[in-house]
Order: structure tokens, then sequence, then C-alpha cells
């Protein structure tokens, strides 16, 4: 390797913790990432990137990746679109443009189809994390889904809830695109399965901390479910007012939102009794989950969870993707990705993820996780 590569390189793997570069050096690799890093939602955005970050870091210290015979190192770039699609448009087009980036993460539905308007044309592949169905319905050929679709979470949420809690339920998810297909399919849902929507109240949850006014006309209806959801932070305030009003009611958690980081905001699990939500990476108890969890701690210094360990685990497998494919075009990523994730290694792929379905989505085992005595307990759909 010439004296300038491998200078750059050294440069590459000394800098990365940045995120954040003007120009790429000749053997860098930028991975784009447009998200909300500012608002109420930024702890989801900065949760997101954290497991690009950290899958880079690795990458780069064993010394980068090999395609067309040559060595490469990632720059994962990073631009706050505070959650609005517009933006995420515009970010995506410069990220292109003047990076060349070959994969563009996003975590909101409003960002992925925004992206899918011509992501074709320009040359890129969006890694989605977002559960929406319709992502991968699309037919957009360099899409992929992260994670699992939330229509078996909405079915499983509410036989369960159902059956536990009872009929009435009072909707007081967010405003934001992704809380309004989620709202949608629930009241379809529940109302199919036999329950009663008695009241609905979505509210703005990235731009407000005070729910009071939204959430006491929900607990005046009386409900024995609330559905609430979007950021994990402003979801675990909503389900804060909720008790302090009155309401003594199980909650229905939009999948965006997390329990165990619901609970980190609260002081713990006493306010969640009841709540049903999608089950935390440190419940799954694998030894690919526990040793990343590890690694993620030792590294940011907090606990991991299901936004970090999926697009830790996305780069890796697109990393992985070019190597098999000897190529950076994100048509062979794409047509090499199932692959990819089949054969890297386990301790890359804490959620065991083996096949991709034709539309582009990862496809994982369903499961559910229930707040009771003060814990979570995983329930598996299998």
């Amino acid at each position: 390797m010439k004296i300038a590569n491998k200078l750059g390189r050294a440069i590459a793997i000394a800098t990365l913790g940045v995120g954040m570069s003007a120009t790429a050096t000749a053997d860098e690799i930028v991975i784009g990432f447009t998200g909300p890093l500012s608002g109420g939602a930024a702890l989801y955005g900065e949760n997101t990137l954290s497991g690009l970050r950290m899958a880079a870091a690795e990458i780069n210290e064993a010394g980068g990746f090999e395609v067309g015979g040559e060595m490469h190192t990632i720059d994962v770039k990073a631009l706050d679109d505070r959650y609005s699609p517009s933006q995420a448009a515009t970010n995506a087009k410069r990220l292109k443009d003047e990076d060349n980036a070959p994969v563009i993460f996003t975590p909101h539905s409003g960002g992925i189809f925004a992206l899918q308007d011509f992501n074709e044309e320009a040359g890129f592949l969006i890694g989605a994390y977002s559960s929406v169905p319709s992502i991968t319905e699309k037919g957009n050929k360099l899409t992929l889904r992260i994670p699992p679709t939330f229509d078996g979470y909405v079915k499983a949420f509410s036989e369960y809830l159902i059956d536990e809690a009872g009929p009435k339920m009072g909707m007081g998810g967010a405003t934001h695109e992704y809380a309004k297909i989620w709202a949608s399919m629930v009241e379809k849902e529940w109302t199919e399965q036999g329950g009663e929507i008695v009241e609905k109240n979505a509210m703005d949850y990235n731009k407000s901390a005070d729910f009071y006014t939204g959430v006491s006309r929900l607990v005046a209806s009386n409900p024995d479910v609330m559905f609430i959801g979007g950021a994990s932070e402003p979801t675990a305030l909503v389900a804060q007012q909720a008790r302090q009003l009155g309401f003594e009611g199980s909650f229905m958690v939009m999948d965006q939102a997390k329990l165990d980081e619901m609970a980190d905001v609260i002081g713990g699990y006493e306010l969640l009794e009841g709540a049903v939500g999608v089950t935390p990476l440190a419940e799954y108890g694998t030894d690919a989950a526990d040793t990343f969890m590890e690694r993620y701690e030792e590294r940011y210094d907090k606990r991991a969870g299901s936004e970090a360990a999926y697009n830790y685990l996305a780069l890796h497998g697109v990393v992985e993707a070019m190597e098999r494919s000897d190529s950076l075009d994100p048509t062979e990523i794409r047509a090499h990705i199932e692959d990819a994730l089949a054969n890297m290694d386990a301790s890359k792929n804490p959620y065991g993820v083996s096949q991709v379905d034709a539309g582009g989505g990862f496809m994982t085992d369903l499961t559910i996780g229930v707040v009771e005595d003060g814990k979570v307990k995983r329930i598996s759909l299998d």
C-alpha cells in the first residue's frame, strides 16, 4: 500500500469518533446518516447513530476492509434533520453529491419516504430504521428495512391487552407521520378484535414536555388501556403524567419508545406496570446480545438498546456485503446483504438476523415485553 494511503487510514482511525468530516481521505468510504439530533427526539437519533459509529470504529480499528484490491475505512457522516422529511431529503442529497455516500441511514419513516422519491435515480442505498410495513412494499430496489414491521406488534399487543386489561382504549400517540401510521393500524386492529376507542387525542411529543391537557382528556374517558408512543423520553413523561392524574390501566407502547429507556427517565418500572411494548435487548439473554451490550457499555458508558444494536449489525452487514460483492455499488451491496448477514461473525449480529425478505426487510423473531412486578417479562410469539 502506498504511504499516502497508510497515512490516510491512520488519520481516519484517529478521528473516527468525530462522526462529521469536511472531506474524506482517499481510502475512506462515507456512510451517511440523517436523523433527529436536536429537539425532543434527539436521544432517539443519537442512539441509532451510536450503533453505526460503534460498528465503524470496530471496522476501522481492525484495519478496514478490502474492495477491489484496496483497503478502505468508514467515516460515518451525520447530519441533523430535526425529524423533518424535507430536511432529510436535503441532507441525503448533500451526502450523495458531496461525499458520494453509497449508503445513507435514516431512523424515521417520513425521512425514508422522502429519500425513496429519488434514491434509485441518485444511486444510494437507504438504511431504513423504521418498522412501517409500506417501506418495503413500495418496490424500491435500493432500500433495506432494518427492524421488523410493526403490524405483528399491533396484533400481538392488542390480543394481549384486550384479554388482560380490558376493551376500552384511549389513544394518545404522537403526531409525526410514523406515529399516525401506527395509530391508524392500532385503531383498526383494536376494534376488529372487539375493543372500543373511547377517546383520541394525539400530541406533539417533539415540541412539548408538558402533556397535562392532552393526558387529562384521555384519563377523563376512563380507558382500560392507553396507547402512547413517540421517542422514549417524551413517551415516559406521558405515562408519568397519566399516573399522576389517576390512570390505573395498562399502556400500549409504540415500538419507537423502549420500556427500559422509559424506566430510566421516570425512575423505574413502577409507573409502567402492565405496559406492553418491544422487548428490551437486555432481556434477550443470548451470547451475541449480551456481549454486544458489554462492548457498547464499555465504549459509551451507557446501556445499549435496540436502536443501537440494529444499526450496528446493519452497518456490519453492509460492509460484509461490500467485501463479498467486491464492490461499492449500492445495487451489488443490496444483492449480497442476505449472504453477508447469514455468514458474518455472530458477535456482530446481536439479533441473529440471517434472512432478508424480497422487499429488503430484515427478518427477525417477534417477541413482546410485558411489565410485571417491576420488571420486563419476554413473551415469544413463535
